[in-house]
């Protein structure tokens, strides 16, 4: 039985986000599933074809992840905390005529996954909602088999120590490295902020150094590009013209006898 409150509200709120129709609820697009690949990968990671991965959709749930990677020829398995999130999942399968896994969890115990069952593990930004990031990326090497890809997107740590709008003129850093955000209004229209939700904002050393110390290699990163001179201030466009609100991640578990946690043997490889 779960324990954790913090689990549970952002369960709580992301169950009540389905019900209002919040825009990040939103199932994939008929469009969006004419080209997959192109709308998951643009800047072409997964090197073009997966078809037969086993892929596992981490804190993904929505109809979005699965039907898109579904679309692209892999075995799917979708993963995540919020009931209703799965429910979208699972009426997508049914109006499309697929099939994949999904299952309820939260993304710091993946102990229902043998070690090694995955080639690539999909994570969008959800590292925000949990305390201990690295407990994360240990379960998700672990799932990995040697060689297998991770590529997942995170909060820049600024993007959760700072202020949503302007404060006398300018955003204002608010939380300190390892605090909770204040949580959004649960009707809160900003894109930056997951209404009712509680955020941790992590440090780069245990983004970046803990999905090293776990034993992947990071082959790329990128700021997704959400800048707008034109936006109105307090809108995403503007504000992220001085915090880039992501991180975009490409890891590969290294191959048996490689680096491990703790033996100084890690290393992040190119930005891009």
């Amino acid at each position: 039985m779960e324990t954790d409150p913090i689990e549970v509200k952002n369960r709580s709120a992301y169950d009540r986000m389905v019900q209002q129709e919040h825009f990040l609820t939103q199932p994939v697009s008929p469009e969006e599933l004419q080209a997959p690949l192109q709308t998951l990968d643009a800047k072409g990671w997964l090197g073009g074809n997966i078809r037969g991965w086993k892929v596992l959709c981490l804190a993904a749930g929505g109809g979005r992840q699965g039907p898109l990677y579904a679309a692209a020829g892999a075995d799917v398995t979708v993963f995540d905390i919020s009931p209703a999130m799965l429910e979208l999942d699972r009426r997508v399968c049914h109006s499309l005529g697929i099939h994949y896994r999904t299952i309820q969890g939260t993304m710091v115990n993946l102990t229902m996954f043998d070690d090694s069952e995955f080639d690539l593990v999909a994570h969008p930004v959800s590292t925000c909602y949990v305390s201990n990031v690295e407990r994360v990326f240990q379960e998700v090497a672990r799932v990995l088999r040697p060689g297998g890809l991770y590529v997942s997107q995170h909060k820049q740590p600024a993007n959760v120590q700072s202020s949503l709008g302007l404060i006398h003129g300018r955003y204002v850093f608010e939380q300190p490295i390892g605090g909770r955000a204040s949580p959004a209004p649960i009707d809160s229209p900003s894109l930056l902020r997951e209404p009712n939700t509680v955020e941790f904002a992590h440090s780069l050393d245990h983004l970046l150094g803990g999905i090293c110390r776990a034993g992947m290699v990071i082959e790329a990163f990128s700021e997704p590009d959400h800048a707008s001179r034109d936006g109105a201030p307090g809108s995403m466009g503007h504000r992220s013209q001085f915090i880039p609100p992501y991180l975009r991640i490409k890891a590969r578990k290294g191959q048996a006898g490689t680096a491990r946690e703790g033996s100084g043997r890690s290393k992040l490889l190119l930005f891009d």
